[in-house]
């Protein structure tokens, strides 16, 4: 996952912001999320991570990430599918996500499946975009 992040000069910090890369599936099981990962033929080729936030109804997905070997083949689009279909079964009614503009591959994607940018009031360091996609009408 870090390969990824250095691929696209992201921020990658262990010790901070990306703590959670350590032990993907403690941090996010741990408060009420999930982690999942693609494997291919016995290796690790991409993951999704899901993160309940603070306002009720609503969760953060992160860390979605294909190696270049797994890229151009729909597996972008089967992760993000997985993933908004556990939102959806969770309960949550607003997935929201942080970018930055060098994943254009990615936000394309997250176009494609209705996600609209908008402005929060705080976005993580790295990201420079915000996107979201109500899975239910308000």
């Amino acid at each position: 996952m870090y390969a990824v992040i250095t691929e696209y000069d992201l921020s990658g910090d262990a010790q901070a912001i990306d703590q959670d890369l350590n032990d993907p599936a403690a941090s996010y099981r741990s408060q009420g999320g999930r982690f999942d990962v693609l494997e291919e033929n016995g290796h690790i080729v991409g993951c999704v991570g899901m993160l309940p936030l603070a306002e009720e109804g609503n969760v953060e997905l992160r860390r979605m990430y294909l190696e270049p070997s797994a890229r151009g083949r729909g597996h972008g689009h089967r992760l993000l599918r997985h993933a908004l279909a556990w939102a959806g079964a969770a309960g949550f009614r607003r997935v929201t996500l942080e970018t930055a503009a060098a994943l254009t591959d990615a936000i394309a994607l997250y176009q494609r499946c209705g996600f609209r940018r908008y402005q929060p009031q705080h976005i993580s360091a790295g990201c420079d975009q915000a996107w979201c996609l109500d899975l239910v009408d308000p």
